[in-house]
């Protein structure tokens, strides 16, 4: 990226902690590298994550997953299972994970300020006994994600609290567009906007949850 000349850029570690200062002591000692009972705990009481993953040239993305709370199988103490459900077959993190197997995931409980982080090495599983165990609506996955854990942490609420992300009195969603009209806005579609409307609908999609 080439940056602005009005930009002041930050182009060291040395410079980036003269400007935020060192973390406190509690935030460096909570990193852990295996499951505690209450990370159990949470990873049962959660429905939703975000993992993040890279390819070998860098390349990022971040792929949101969700389903019933505790969907997340835990396999040891050093070791969970994300199972996968049927999508829009692009693959673009379990791709990265080919050729890069580093990981990160942040784990939500709807109405908790607090998230739990894992970080650590993945692996792509087409089968196993456990999928016996993550079977929803009849659906097995197809695969999994294994993640291998080297780090472990709860993030403080700092974040959900600015955003009021649990506060529904500061929801707008009508703020924005039906999404089929985006859709038409920004991409190239046969389909007309109605047609988008009924195919993005709470009702089609509710069909397809768990359909291949």
């Amino acid at each position: 990226m080439t940056v602005a000349p009005e930009f002041t850029a930050i182009t060291s570690a040395a410079e980036l902690r003269e400007l935020l200062g060192t973390p406190m002591r509690r935030a460096i000692d909570k990193e852990r590298v295996a499951l505690h009972d209450w990370d159990r705990e949470w990873l049962a009481r959660s429905p939703f994550c975000l993992i993040a993953t890279s390819d070998a040239a860098g390349n990022c993305d971040v792929s949101p997953k969700g389903d019933p709370p505790g969907f997340v199988h835990v396999i040891d103490d050093t070791t969970i299972a994300v199972p996968d459900r049927p999508g829009n077959r692009r693959a673009d993190g379990f791709m990265n994970v080919l050729s890069n197997p580093r990981v990160g995931l942040v784990f939500l409980v709807p109405g908790r300020a607090e998230t739990l982080r894992i970080n650590g090495r993945a692996t792509l599983v087409r089968d196993a006994p456990f999928f016996d165990e993550m079977v929803v609506k009849g659906h097995r996955p197809a695969l999994a994600l294994v993640v291998d854990i080297e780090q472990i942490f709860f993030h403080c609420a700092k974040a959900l609290m600015r955003s009021k992300l649990w506060k529904p009195e500061s929801w707008n969603p009508e703020a924005l567009p039906p999404h089929a009209r985006i859709v038409k806005d920004v991409q190239y579609t046969e389909e007309s906007v109605e047609e988008l409307r009924e195919y993005y609908s709470e009702a089609n999609y509710s069909k397809k949850l768990y359909q291949g």
